[in-house]
């Protein structure tokens, strides 16, 4: 169903009726409707646990329930695959799409994909290959990559190429499978000394890769403390970019609890025709079922435009 099918079809369903089967006793408080959101938002594990309990099913079911179309885990290739498998099939059985996951092991104090060396590029491509099945078992179509920290000890120009050289084989694994890379950068205040950090260098990698399996992450969170400017950037890069994250900020807590103005930065995105994906990459400003409610009812509130 196209978006805004699903928007009419959704907004005649009677308020506090249940899309779906997973609504139990223990999730079923009175206030607690069933939205219908213009955009994919996507929850992740725990962010709702005191309502739907600690079990990743009735998580993913509560969700559901309350009106998300999407979830994002970015632990979800280290589940068991029995795990793996029975989230695939609750998503797929309550029309959920899945966001990102991590596609290989990040190195935050060191350098690896910049330093270009043949040791770091065999293990990031090994594990690009492993992070193919879990694509596939979990119907996801983004993964997440993190290029590492600098090589203080090499010109930017060498490093920018060493990352380049590696990502174009990371995409000769992933295009046959119509999977992306989403590389996202991270500020400096919470992840100092890394190499990807600016929505423009992004761009530049991914140009450069020139790839349909090569992606940016741009996640609103990190570029509001990085550089700012977060419309006019996002229009830069448009044709970049793979999926979006969300946090406010400061704190890295639901939209409505810090300084980003995100009805205007959500219908910005939805005037372009995003029909992706927004990670909810935050946690909840409030502890507890009460802070699990505002968390919607923030959604609900910047999602009006």
């Amino acid at each position: 169903m196209k978006r805004r099918s699903f928007i009419t079809h959704s907004a005649a369903i009677p308020a506090g009726v249940s899309l779906g089967l997973g609504l139990n006793k223990k999730m079923a408080d009175e206030d607690l409707k069933s939205y219908p959101y213009r955009l994919k938002y996507a929850p992740h594990l725990g962010m709702f646990k005191h309502h739907a309990g600690d079990d990743p099913i009735d998580q993913l079911n509560f969700m559901a329930d309350m009106g998300f179309r999407a979830f994002e885990d970015n632990g979800m290739k280290g589940r068991e695959v029995a795990l793996q498998e029975k989230m695939a099939r609750t998503m797929a059985s309550r029309n959920m799409e899945m966001g990102v996951f991590v596609a290989h092991k990040i190195y935050w104090r060191q350098p690896t994909l910049a330093k270009g060396d043949k040791d770091s590029r065999a293990e990031f491509l090994t594990q690009i290959k492993e992070s193919v099945d879990v694509a596939k078992r979990v119907n996801a179509r983004w993964m997440t990559v993190v290029p590492g920290h600098l090589d203080l000890r090499q010109d930017m120009g060498y490093q920018t190429t060493h990352v380049i050289e590696t990502l174009k084989r990371a995409t000769e694994i992933l295009e046959p499978h119509n999977l992306t890379i989403v590389l996202e950068p991270l500020n400096f205040r919470d992840h100092p000394g890394l190499f990807l950090t600016k929505a423009a260098q992004a761009y530049e990698v991914c140009k450069s890769v020139n790839s349909p399996s090569c992606k940016i992450l741009f996640d609103i969170y990190h570029q509001q403390i990085h550089e700012g400017n977060i419309i006019p950037n996002i229009e830069k890069c448009w044709d970049e970019i793979g999926y979006f994250q969300i946090g406010d900020n400061p704190g890295r807590k639901e939209p409505t609890t810090g300084e980003i103005n995100y009805p205007n930065v959500f219908k910005f995105i939805d005037e372009q025709g995003y029909d992706g994906i927004l990670g909810m990459e935050h946690g909840n400003f409030n502890e507890g079922k009460e802070g699990e409610s505002a968390v919607m009812k923030a959604y609900q509130s910047v999602d009006q435009f």
